[in-house]
């Protein structure tokens, strides 16, 4: 059985590695995979563009102005003279933010009274939207209770140092510097894993079959098991070399810390590997050529991204929709990867996702072995 299954094993490493276009798949596109989504997967927006209409022309309404030209998260393009002027900016995409500063806005300031500011947001983006606002809110924020602190002082300085206050100071734990990168690199550790082991096990085998070479391995005397067990063992060994060099490179590009330990990272690497080889040898299964399996691994791989909370927070998913994310292997190995990536948890906190991906590696794996052993029969 050995020697067999070795000289299996031997034909299966030969056939992927001499050629030229599998070796290239298996490096490049996941480090440049790695790079573009490291870069572009991230809930932070920068440099809004912004146009403002100053009606007031003051200074207090220029300090304000001022603080948006600062900031990072704002490019103030175009200050324009009239209200329709910034509805045409919204309107034809120029603009994303458009405030507009009233006249009398330093004069009732300095009654000290309210002075309203409008703000115009492009919400066609919801996401960008409410994350602009919520900036837009800070920096007003601050702008008003620097004024006030001043306008006090003048008033009336002897009770500057009476007035009370609360002054919220977070302290944000794993992640102080708020960086959603730091969110989103291990994420697409687990996202880019899952593609690459299903397709590659799906595509093998279902290649195998197109091209006639399953029915004249079936001739020789290698049995059921050692087939199935030669033509995944190889991907599960590349797999593993493919999570190593994702992981290394976002470790190491992004510099995203690692704080747990590496025994449990890769524990939950092999029980998630074994998940998708039995999910890839599954479509194998129902896939005749290759075309049905590609469709077939699109229509797992979809939902199995969206469900795993990877780009999309599971508790504001509908509740039936929530029981349905633990059905999707990936939901767990994100916690694995976030939890020693960032929290530096171990075996005695990460147990319950480690037993749901065993579960479901025996699970797959049974099923698809039955439906290949009775394919091959």
């Amino acid at each position: 059985m050995w020697s067999r299954l070795k000289q299996m094993l031997m034909k299966e490493f030969i056939q992927v590695f001499r050629d030229k276009r599998t070796r290239f798949i298996l490096i490049i596109p996941p480090i440049v995979q790695m790079l573009v989504f490291g870069y572009a997967a991230t809930y932070e927006i920068r440099h809004v563009p912004m146009a403002v209409l100053d009606l007031d022309q003051s200074q207090e309404s220029r300090d304000l102005i001022s603080r948006f030209t600062s900031s990072p998260y704002f490019d103030v393009e175009r200050q324009v003279t009239s209200s329709r002027q910034l509805d045409d900016l919204i309107e034809q995409g120029n603009a994303t933010v458009a405030m507009e500063i009233h006249a009398g806005f330093a004069q009732k300031l300095r009654k000290g009274e309210t002075a309203p500011v409008q703000v115009i947001v492009d919400a066609t983006n919801s996401n960008t939207a409410l994350i602009a606002s919520a900036y837009i809110t800070q920096i007003a924020l601050g702008f008003a209770r620097s004024y006030q602190q001043d306008w006090i002082g003048r008033v009336a300085p002897q009770i500057t140092q009476v007035v009370p206050s609360v002054e919220l100071e977070p302290r944000p734990w794993y992640n102080p510097n708020l960086s959603s990168r730091w969110f989103f690199v291990p994420g697409v550790i687990g996202s880019l894993t899952l593609v690459l082991v299903i397709t590659l096990t799906a595509f093998a085998v279902v290649r195998e079959r197109e091209l006639g070479t399953l029915e004249q391995m079936m001739v020789t005397p290698i049995r059921p098991v050692e087939f199935i067990l030669g033509k995944t063992l190889p991907f599960f060994l590349i797999g593993v070399f493919d999570v190593s060099l994702i992981a290394a490179v976002g470790s190491l590009w992004f510099q995203v810390p690692f704080r747990g330990s590496l025994g449990v990272l890769a524990l939950g690497a092999v029980l998630f590997l074994l998940c998708m080889l039995g999910v890839g040898l599954l479509i194998s299964t129902v896939s005749s050529n290759q075309q049905q399996a590609m469709v077939t691994a699109f229509f797992f791989i979809m939902p199995a991204v969206t469900f795993s909370g990877f780009g999309f927070p599971i508790s504001t998913m509908p509740m039936w929709l929530q029981y349905l994310t633990y059905l999707s292997p990936l939901r767990y190995f994100l916690v694995v990867l976030r939890g020693t990536y960032l929290k530096g948890v171990g075996i005695d906190v990460l147990w319950p996702q480690m037993a749901a991906m065993g579960g479901f590696s025996i699970l797959l794996l049974t099923v698809a072995i039955l439906r290949f052993h009775k394919a091959l029969d």
